[in-house]
């Protein structure tokens, strides 16, 4: 699981940052029918396809060009708020000059 500090993941989210769990994409179901979909290039000159509620219009998850079968799920999708701690923080060089970042047990990626 990853936090994600990028300027596009605040936008989408309206949060200081994004978070995430990455799946294969076989390991990945979803209850809500049929959702909507939006396509963006990423920073990277990837396409980032997001999924979203037809009914609430919430994040679902998100599917990477770059990491073919693999699937990005928002953690605010899961029913658990006791729900794993991320591993990994990327981006930090994006975040806001108010947010600290500890934890020895946490990889920092830029």
């Amino acid at each position: 699981m990853s936090v994600c500090h990028c300027l596009a993941c605040q936008k989408r989210t309206g949060s200081a940052f994004g978070a995430q769990a990455r799946y294969g994409r076989d390991q990945v179901r979803t209850e809500c029918g049929s959702p909507a979909t939006h396509v963006r290039t990423a920073d990277s000159g990837n396409r980032v396809t997001f999924y979203f509620c037809r009914d609430c219009g919430s994040t679902l998850f998100w599917e990477l060009e770059a990491m073919p079968g693999a699937v990005a799920v928002a953690l605010g999708a899961f029913d658990d708020p006791t729900f794993l701690a991320p591993r990994i923080s990327i981006y930090e060089a994006r975040k806001h000059g108010w947010l600290r970042i500890d934890g020895d047990e946490l990889e920092h990626l830029d």
